[in-house]
């Protein structure tokens, strides 16, 4: 979400006539976008913001602007932890910055705020379709810094998809805090599915994916949308969080394991070939050994294709700070981790170990280490040795070599007739 964000100002940025800068230090404007899901996310902006000050004693007239889940409705503590700063803004909410880098410039801003739909985009993008969350997991900060459910119109939607196709993009991945609340807050009410079958009809667009999802949210005509509509991709990212249903309802996640693990075999009954990845938190507040097992469980059960693991950090603002000690210890939270990663390793091994030999498509989007790079349409990360290929270009690629976390194939074909999952 935060690089749709970034993406976005960007170009607004871009239509009042600045030039993107490789180097921090030479930079006229600073915006930094900031994350603070885990502590880790927080501390890393809080040390950058150091090191932007220091630049600011010596070019004062630089302008320092600050985005993302940081900010709140309230900024007055900021400002006096920070005055290096000059702009504060709340996520998606572009005007404050454009307005103060305008303003500096003495340029018409008004115009830049219309279209802010990046102009030079990658093969593979982002299109943000639902801002906030209305689900308050005791755990996460978000619902207060990004607000309540808003979803955009499934014609705002497909307008800019469009022009992102016209301007060279290939896949788009829609994006929500809670991308299965999509257009809940319409009335009628709409579902994901409706924009998905909307999105299917665009010329030129070749893959769709979406995340993050929850299960409580995933409707039967979501699931069935993936299995029906040939651009939508086998991939859904589910998060369980924890395996134990006691530590599920002070998470307030709404749903138990088994309920979570009837949603998966739904999608495994109705959606052939699909791949499956999750987020898990360890450590949470009064998570005992068993409980963890019981996280432990449901990964063994799943196999998961990419775990997304996470030790439990406490976030000030939020229901489990208020209500839940943080009573597991930092090393028994890493130990956790640890034999997370241990266990997903072997089971990412597996997975991908049986890939090999197999023919799959994929589409090339970037390049790295004397290889090209490329994603099936399950999102597997495929190296391909070959000079002569381009971003976007789609290929069938029999896969050489599989390690846990990435593919490694040879071209066999590079005009892609027909989709092969994997």
């Amino acid at each position: 979400m935060n690089k749709a964000d970034s993406e976005r100002l960007a170009s607004g940025l871009e239509f009042m006539g600045l030039d993107l800068s490789e180097d921090i230090a030479e930079a006229d404007v600073v915006v930094l976008n900031t994350c603070v899901v885990r502590q880790s996310a927080e501390d890393t902006a809080t040390g950058t913001l150091g090191k932007l000050k220091r630049l600011k004693d010596k070019h004062p007239d630089r302008i320092i602007g600050v985005m993302g889940c940081m900010v709140g409705p309230k900024t007055d503590d900021l400002a006096r932890r920070f005055p290096q700063v000059n702009v504060w803004a709340q996520p998606q909410n572009f005007e404050p910055i454009i307005s103060t880098v305008g303003l500096a410039l003495g340029v018409d801003y008004e115009g830049c705020l219309d279209n802010l739909v990046p102009g030079a985009p990658a093969v593979s993008t982002f299109v943000p379709i639902i801002h906030g969350c209305d689900k308050f997991c005791s755990f996460c900060i978000i619902p207060y810094r990004r607000g309540r459910e808003i979803s955009r119109t499934v014609s705002d939607v497909i307008h800019e998809v469009d022009l992102l196709v016209q301007r060279g993009v290939k896949e788009v991945t829609f994006l929500g805090q809670n991308v299965d609340s999509y257009g809940h807050d319409f009335s009628p009410p709409q579902d994901l599915a409706d924009l998905l079958y909307s999105a299917e009809q665009i010329e030129g667009l070749d893959r769709i994916r979406f995340l993050t999802s929850h299960p409580s949210d995933m409707s039967g005509r979501i699931i069935q949308a993936i299995r029906d509509l040939p651009k939508v991709c086998e991939l859904v990212n589910l998060p369980f969080q924890a395996g134990d249903d006691e530590v599920l309802e002070r998470m307030r996640r709404g749903y138990t394991q088994a309920e979570y693990l009837e949603k998966i075999a739904e999608l495994r009954a109705t959606i052939p070939g699909v791949a499956l990845t999750t987020d898990l938190i360890v450590g949470f507040s009064g998570e005992t050994e068993a409980q963890f097992e019981h996280s432990m469980d449901v990964l063994r059960a799943v196999k998961f294709d990419k775990v997304h693991a996470a030790a439990y950090s406490v976030r000030p603002g939020t229901i489990a700070s208020r209500q839940y000690p943080d009573d597991v210890s930092v090393d028994e939270k890493k130990r956790r981790l640890r034999v997370v990663e241990t266990l997903q390793d072997e089971v990412q091994s597996e997975i991908n170990g049986r890939l090999v030999g197999q023919t799959f498509e994929v589409m090339v989007d970037g390049h790295t280490r004397g290889a090209h790079t490329g994603r099936t349409r399950t999102d597997k990360l495929v190296f391909v040795e070959d000079t002569e290929l381009e971003l976007g270009q789609f290929l069938h690629v029999e896969i050489t070599e599989a390690t846990a976390y990435s593919l490694r194939g040879r071209v066999t074909e590079t005009q892609v007739v027909e989709a092969v999952t994997a």
